[in-house]
């Protein structure tokens, strides 16, 4: 079952940011953009290039109404004690949510029950908290951050701009299209 259109569902984990413990709910999700990035475990390999990537867009997030949140089985004190013994992962500044008691990683489904830890799963959720993006990669495969950046510009604009959807490979200021009968088989 896709979470696409779905609204986040009330939920209350501790997190991790810039050197302070902090609550997260569902209602952090609301009134602008969020990437919510979830992760297998911390001190691992691919997760902190993952983590640290997704630091070097934050700042073009930001300007873009986004705000980011990571997450992944630990506690909000193993994410402090990573972010304290980690190069990579000493320059975060967005949140890191710990969801031990997997609620958070169970609600987007994006639980590896043979391993109790959470798949490599990157979703976009608008500022009303419903969710208009998902993508899921196996555990080897890290992501570019970078690619979200042209996901969220078209999400944007769709919100925006109703009765107009992006094609493929849509950049900002690129030519969209106003589905109609006019347009069936001319594509």
């Amino acid at each position: 079952m896709s979470l696409i259109g779905k609204q986040v569902e009330p939920f209350s984990l501790q997190a991790f940011k810039n050197g302070e413990f902090l609550t997260v709910t569902e209602e952090n999700f609301k009134g602008n953009w969020t990437v919510l990035c979830f992760y297998p475990a911390d001190f691992t390999f691919v997760c902190p290039t993952e983590l640290e990537d997704l630091q070097e867009q934050y700042e073009t997030l930001k300007g873009m109404d986004v705000e980011i949140y990571s997450c992944s089985s630990d506690t909000h004190f193993t994410h402090k004690a990573w972010h304290d013994h980690s190069e990579a992962i000493g320059k975060l500044e967005y949140a890191m949510i710990g969801d031990p008691a997997h609620k958070l990683i169970n609600q987007f489904d994006v639980l590896d029950e043979e391993d109790g830890l959470a798949q490599r799963g990157t979703f976009i959720i608008d500022p009303d908290g419903v969710i208009q993006m998902m993508e899921i990669n196996a555990g080897g495969i890290g992501r570019d951050a970078s690619a979200l950046i042209d996901k969220i510009k078209a999400a944007q604009y769709v919100r925006t701009n109703p009765g107009e959807v992006c094609p493929a490979k849509w950049k900002e200021d690129g030519k969209t299209l106003k589905p109609s009968l006019d347009l069936v088989g001319k594509i």
